[in-house]
């Protein structure tokens, strides 16, 4: 997914850069696609979020059990304290391009509107 959104945001800066070349059907053609898509990627990084949260939850939950539970018992809670901390980093990061990803679209989308309002 990261590379998706890196490479259609880069598809979308370049369309920015030349929108002087285009008339106004072109960019209203474009800022419909365009929004479709950042709709598929908010749903994306509202998926993320919950995932990303329910696994901190879990992470929050395994180290309390380490301290709680009898020794042997807790060398598996630490083991997978382990394995959950990754995979929270993982998504931590992972969210965090979903995120900057799409508040960059918004303010592309801004452009691409004023743009639009200027043909009018």
């Amino acid at each position: 997914m990261g590379k998706y959104i890196k490479a259609y945001l880069n598809e979308v800066r370049e369309f920015v850069k030349n929108m002087s070349d285009k008339d106004r059907a072109e960019l209203e053609e474009f800022i419909a696609e365009f929004e479709t898509k950042i709709s598929y990627f908010q749903h994306e990084r509202l998926i993320h979020l919950l995932v990303t949260l329910t696994f901190a939850l879990m992470e929050i939950f395994v180290v309390f059990a380490v301290f709680v539970l009898p020794d042997p018992v807790n060398l598996i809670f630490a083991v997978m304290t382990v394995i959950m901390l990754c995979l929270v980093i993982g998504y931590v990061f992972h969210y965090y391009l979903l995120e900057n990803s799409v508040q960059e679209m918004y303010h592309l989308r801004d452009s691409i509107v004023e743009e639009i309002k200027k043909r009018a």
